[in-house]
């Protein structure tokens, strides 16, 4: 794979006619190796969010060996990472999944149901070495993607699961998803809140805690709150929880360790006004800028403009003959963009690869590393500065 400084330098070394992704896997690590020290549990990576082997790898030599799997091919395909840890934390799984996921060493298994728990004690054979986490269900706030409303139980109803979960489990756990890319730490707050008051109405043991997933990335010039305050709430929250201190954290970021660690560099094939039609779209890696409303970071590289403070938004059209392929921004880029040139989209390491289909024809990218920093970071000493970033220009 080749390897160039920035996107600039890639496309003035060649002009590709495919979209290209490129790999930071430096941005990776350092998301995992912040995640590591600043956690106090096990943090174990969102494996739907980016399973390329790169990435993985990445993450690997980071430190992380736990991994949550949300279905049997992710189980499978992530079943050769040496040392590692999985969580089948999926709440709705097949009878098939859970025997095979138990076949190949998975002990750990969420649930929101007593339906799925009797699931699990028949296709494990009534296993006396499980981990299971009832999921409750949270509400989200500030969250762009809220969860609550398919999986996760709550009042009376949870309360009964946990006493009947606590008699088939090793290890009892509490789960829930507070939604994906939550901003504010307060909804962790709210969460552990739910769960402390659901521990002491069922009078159970409870062996672990897991805050799941839903730590934010940055995409904009305004940033979310700091991931430290995330973890001062979580401590805190934990901390006044009815339980031992035998008990363990866990959580399970996604985009949070993998937004940096990819951007997508396309070319504009045709300007409209402040329309510009570029070779990659919602069908391909921008399915959260056209159907979640994502304003991803941009810059144009590869050219140098007159006036780089003059600025205007523009709107995204993919290539395909759909017209939902369409992705609104506004993303602000030099007023001179024009056909031929290479815009880089970044922080799309999260979801982006792993929704992208090939209708019509294209979802085929080139690969290359990229050495310098992502467009807009949340980690590192000089997360500071990249605050005021204009990302006009690379």
């Amino acid at each position: 794979m080749e390897t160039f400084q920035s996107a600039s330098a890639l496309i003035a070394a060649r002009k590709p006619e495919k979209p290209i992704i490129g790999l930071r896997p430096h941005a990776a690590g350092r998301a995992a190796r912040w995640f590591l020290s600043h956690f106090q549990g096990d943090v174990a990576y969102a494996y739907k969010a980016n399973s390329t082997p790169f990435l993985i790898g990445a993450l690997y030599g980071a430190g992380i060996r736990h991994f949550d799997v949300a279905s049997l091919p992710e189980l499978e395909d992530a079943k050769t990472i040496p040392d590692a840890t999985f969580h089948f934390m999926h709440p709705v799984k097949s009878r098939h999944a859970i025997r095979r996921a138990f076949l190949l060493g998975c002990r750990s298994f969420s649930l929101d149901s007593e339906d799925e728990l009797k699931k699990i004690v028949d296709e494990t054979g009534g296993a006396t070495d499980l981990s299971l986490w009832v999921r409750i269900a949270v509400p989200a706030i500030n969250a762009i993607i809220p969860l609550e409303n398919k999986f996760g139980i709550t009042g009376a109803a949870a309360v009964r699961l946990l006493m009947k979960t606590r008699q088939a489990a090793k290890s009892l756990g509490i789960s829930f998803h507070v939604g994906s890319q939550t901003v504010t730490p307060e909804a962790y707050g709210a969460a552990l809140g739910a769960a402390r008051k659901l521990i002491g109405r069922a009078g159970v043991v409870i062996d672990g805690i897991d805050v799941g997933g839903g730590f934010p990335a940055r995409y904009s010039i305004d940033p979310p709150a700091p991931l430290a305050d995330f973890m001062t709430v979580i401590r805190e929250g934990f901390a006044a929880l009815p339980v031992s201190g035998e008990c363990k954290l866990m959580c399970e970021p996604g985009r949070a360790l993998v937004a940096e660690s990819e951007s997508l560099i396309v070319r504009v094939d045709a300007r409209r006004g402040n329309d510009l039609y570029i070779n990659d779209g919602s069908y391909g890696m921008l399915f959260d800028a056209a159907h979640l409303g994502f304003a991803f970071p941009v810059r144009l590289v590869g050219r140098q403009v007159r006036d780089p403070n003059a600025i205007a938004p523009f709107e995204f059209w993919g290539p395909t003959c759909d017209s939902i392929d369409h992705m609104k921004g506004p993303f602000m880029l030099p007023a001179s963009v024009r056909e031929g040139d290479y815009i880089e989209i970044g922080n799309t390491g999260a979801y982006a690869r792993a929704i992208a289909g090939k209708f019509n024809g294209f979802g085929f990218y080139e690969e290359v590393i990229l050495k310098d920093e992502p467009i807009f970071t949340m980690y590192g000493d000089d997360a500071a500065t990249h605050v005021q970033r204009t990302p006009a220009l690379a």
